[in-house]
């Protein structure tokens, strides 16, 4: 019997005690399930596969980046709490944990279509390596771009095997959004992160991180727009992109103010609303 202290240690691990990840790996897979929609039905057993499944692949990367971290994890003020650099949990219990949301994702995805394993244990693999490429790549956030992204092309799969420019261009903007939402992170902790090596876009950047972070942002608004434009969306969606633009404004208001973790956390309401506004759309076109 596992006692309250050593759940709690585990909840914390595996960070869903702070959902905001959870959030921004399942708006993108939500649109590119809605996005599949535009082709063909859309069965409620999918949106459970698409929500349960980001849980899941969220808390797998999350248990192996603290495995990876734990020792940077230890000098870093605002990671130094966490359940491996305290020593609550320890490393092989982290391992056996890892493994059995690995054998839940696995078994999730054994229940979809032969298409949606083979992406799914195709991206697994950048999952699992991520939490690396902070020490030996320089703009470790494009790695996370394609991996979170990732889930758009998944979702989509579930549904159709039509490959469409439409999923292309979504994809593609969905990394640049984030990368963007990111940089904000990696802004954060950019100190630390230079005192112990580690790389980011913040880092690489430099004075124009911010700048560019913008502008991969407002890349992601084209590729929404450019999506509706493509498949006849209503003018109703105007409205949702009009105030997609707000938030925009507003998030750069929090990092002139240098508050980049709550410019990050802004990105939920991004990802919901452009949900809200494809789920508008699907049920006007259906």
């Amino acid at each position: 019997m596992i006692s309250k202290n050593k759940l709690k240690s585990y909840i914390e691990l595996a960070r869903i005690d702070k959902p905001i990840g959870i959030y921004l790996l399942l708006w993108p897979a939500i649109l590119g399930l809605l996005l599949a929609g535009t082709i063909d039905e859309i069965k409620i057993i999918n949106l459970l596969i698409v929500i349960i499944g980001s849980i899941l692949v969220r808390s797998c990367g999350c248990v192996i980046n603290d495995i990876s971290d734990y020792k940077i994890d230890k000098l870093v003020s605002r990671t130094v709490g966490r359940p491996l650099a305290t020593g609550a949990l320890s490393l092989s219990e982290a391992w056996v944990f890892f493994l059995f949301l690995g054998l839940m994702s696995i078994s999730l995805l054994l229940l979809t279509n032969p298409l949606t394993i083979k992406m799914g244990i195709f991206f697994a693999i950048f999952i699992i390596v991520y939490p690396l490429t902070k020490r030996f790549f320089k703009a470790p956030q494009f790695f996370l771009g394609v991996t979170f992204g990732s889930g758009s092309l998944i979702s989509y799969s579930l549904v159709t095997s039509s490959l469409t420019l439409s999923i292309i261009i979504l994809y593609l903007g969905l990394i640049a959004w984030i990368i963007s939402f990111d940089t904000y992170y990696a802004l954060e902790d950019i100190e630390d992160d230079r005192n112990l090596g580690v790389n980011s876009t913040a880092i690489l950047w430099g004075d124009s991180a911010i700048k560019i972070a913008r502008l991969l942002h407002l890349l992601f608004y084209v590729s929404i727009l450019v999506i509706a434009i493509m498949n006849s969306f209503s003018y109703y969606f105007f409205l949702v992109f009009i105030a997609l633009f707000l938030i925009f404004m507003y998030q750069n208001k929090l990092t002139d103010d240098e508050k980049f973790l709550e410019a990050f956390k802004a990105n939920n309401w991004v990802g919901m609303l452009a949900v809200i506004g494809f789920t508008l759309e699907i049920i006007i076109l259906n």
